[in-house]
């Protein structure tokens, strides 16, 4: 038998050793290191999507409020830029994107509480942590807008110097720059809002029991106090910026209506919301009666809402004249082009899910139009349509006994060309597309229809035969099956190729671009273009990005009007 001594059961066992950080150790420890990890594979696409997403749209909105010819860096100027292209309507946009900033940060603050009373919990404690990292993100917004004219000079600094010199004054030159009053100090201020934010939540989440929804509170406190933040600059600047109007205003003994017209196009807007809400809730009425003056009161409201925005056309009138065009181009191009793009899609779609012989060879017929090289392929089209008398397609018209038409060198408009060939005169208001735009409506229709065909081909393959066969057999023919069964259960892909189509056609520019002429007296001149020309031809760099923040606010506009629209009309199964 061995002498050694057995150790007694009631010994106490060692206890293990730790290692690593104590702030990763135990439960909690085990969340911070699985979101931290999860950050560090994330890392990578929110460098780039800040790098090549983010900051080209702040640099944007920088560049807007700089004027200048032929200057990157250029003067401040505030909402001058957009002043110029849609006058005092730029100052009506400016607020109600403040109130739209306002309304979306109640609607996180609303969803906040309503989960903390679901769930019996207060979540006033993140609300700290929250601002502090809110205001660290405006801090940083504006750290771009301080830093920025000091980084742009140095390109114009520079000149003169050889590459050798050039290469040594740069990093003096930088921090210059970044010892400019209020560049350094924003920076530390931001680092210290940030280092605040993460100590505070730090400390409330150790000395408080986790749940799975603190960083659901944390985030949407933070969306919130940051679109206040944003919200208050906006007023604030379009404030200012009205008051120094009435000023150089009074100077030069002009008067200015820009607060009678925020007021009465922005109560017309109010007015026709608030009829749509009430024609809404007309049909759910108990009686006849309540329906009747629920329809009635609506129909009032819109026409007040339309007489008090009856002001918009004399503003529209003060603004650029190119650029109203250009988007009353861009509108027709979408109008005629994304309908058939899908309708035609659809079609071809159904034709060839069917079993026909030689389907693979159709489906990549239709699929090469996409991936055509587009300039080439629009560059075949201006010769297909040339406006000479024996432009391939005038040829065609000629064999056929029809007189050859001027294609893309057409200016006038397709109504007013029928109503010509028809001995009555059409007025300007009706003149429609020109036959130029018709031309590049084409091309989109013929080049995007195949990239439609590929997924409602895919929606197809994933509805079941079982409901077509269901529904054979209660007696409803190829039509009601295409209609209560096909078009619904499509829906989802309808929806998502609308909403990229209708951003893809808003931004139209290449091909138009390839296919536009001069006789067509710039009736083809989308929106996309006109910031080109604005930039490239008439080096107006901070009016050229004001146009483009323009665009961007009318395609955030078009697509959240179609996801109200079709909200409860997609069936997802």
């Amino acid at each position: 038998m061995s002498d050694t001594a057995i150790p007694s059961q009631t010994q106490s066992k060692a206890t293990p050793k730790q290692t690593g950080l104590a702030i990763f150790s135990g439960r909690r420890g085990l969340k911070r290191r699985e979101a931290l990890l999860a950050y560090l594979f994330l890392s990578p696409a929110i460098i780039i999507i800040g790098l090549f997403g983010l900051f080209p749209l702040v640099f944007s909105a920088y560049q807007s409020t700089r004027a200048g010819l032929n200057n990157v860096v250029g003067r401040p100027d505030g909402l001058g830029q957009y002043v110029r292209a849609i006058d005092n309507l730029a100052y009506v946009l400016a607020f109600w994107l403040a109130l739209f900033c306002l309304v979306v940060a109640i609607r996180n603050v609303n969803e906040i509480f309503a989960t903390a009373r679901a769930k019996e919990e207060s979540p006033w404690r993140w609300l700290l942590p929250a601002f502090l990292s809110a205001a660290g993100l405006a801090l940083m917004l504006w750290l771009i807008f301080t830093f920025m004219p000091g980084v742009l000079e140095i390109g114009e600094q520079l000149v003169g110097f050889t590459a050798e010199e050039r290469n040594e004054l740069f990093p003096q030159f930088l921090a210059e720059a970044w010892r400019a009053p209020g560049v350094s100090s924003t920076f530390y201020y931001a680092l210290l809002a940030f280092f605040l934010s993460g100590l505070t939540y730090f400390l409330i989440q150790k000395n408080s029991k986790p749940t799975l929804r603190d960083g659901l509170y944390t985030g949407k406190w933070v969306t919130a106090v940051f679109l206040v933040i944003l919200a208050g600059a906006l007023i604030w600047l379009t404030f200012t910026e009205i008051q120094t109007a009435y000023a150089e205003a009074l100077e030069e003994g002009e008067s200015l209506a820009i607060w009678a017209q925020m007021v009465t196009i922005s109560a017309g807007f109010v007015l026709l919301l608030l009829s749509w809400l009430v024609w809404r809730t007309a049909a759910h009425r108990d009686s006849n009666m309540q329906t009747f003056l629920r329809f009635f009161a609506a129909i009032l409201l819109m026409v007040g809402g339309w007489v008090l925005i009856s002001e918009l056309p004399v503003v529209i009138a003060e603004g650029d004249e190119d650029w109203w065009i250009s988007l009353r181009t861009t509108i027709f191009y979408v109008i005629g082009a994304l309908p058939a793009e899908l309708f035609f899609g659809l079609v071809l779609a159904t034709m060839l899910y069917q079993e026909i012989k030689a389907k693979g060879l159709f489906r990549m017929i239709y699929f090469l139009p996409y991936i055509t090289p587009a300039v080439g392929a629009a560059a075949v089209f201006k010769v297909l349509f040339s406006g000479n008398p024996t432009g391939t397609v005038n040829i065609l018209l000629a064999s056929l006994g029809l007189e050859p038409l001027r294609w893309l060198n057409e200016p006038s408009g397709v109504n007013q060309l029928i109503g010509q060939s028809l001995n009555f005169t059409v007025p300007e208001w009706a003149a429609g597309p020109s036959l130029a735009l018709v031309v590049a409506i084409i091309f989109g229709i013929w080049k995007y229809t195949g990239y439609n065909v590929v997924f409602f081909l895919a929606g197809l393959g994933n509805i079941s035969r079982e409901y077509y066969e269901a529904a054979s057999m209660d007696g409803a023919g190829r039509w009601a099956q295409f209609r209560h069964i096909t078009l619904p259960l499509l829906s989802p892909i309808t929806y998502f190729l609308t909403i990229f189509g209708i951003i893809g056609t808003f931004k139209a520019f290449n091909t138009i671009f390839v296919l536009r002429t001069g006789a067509a007296l710039g009736t083809m001149d989308t929106a996309s273009l006109v910031i080109f020309d604005a930039f490239n031809r008439d080096t107006r760099i901070g009016y050229a990005a004001a146009l483009g923040i323009i665009l961007l606010l009318v395609i955030l506009s078009a697509t959240a009007l179609l996801d109200r629209f079709a909200k409860g009309r997609v069936f997802y199964g």
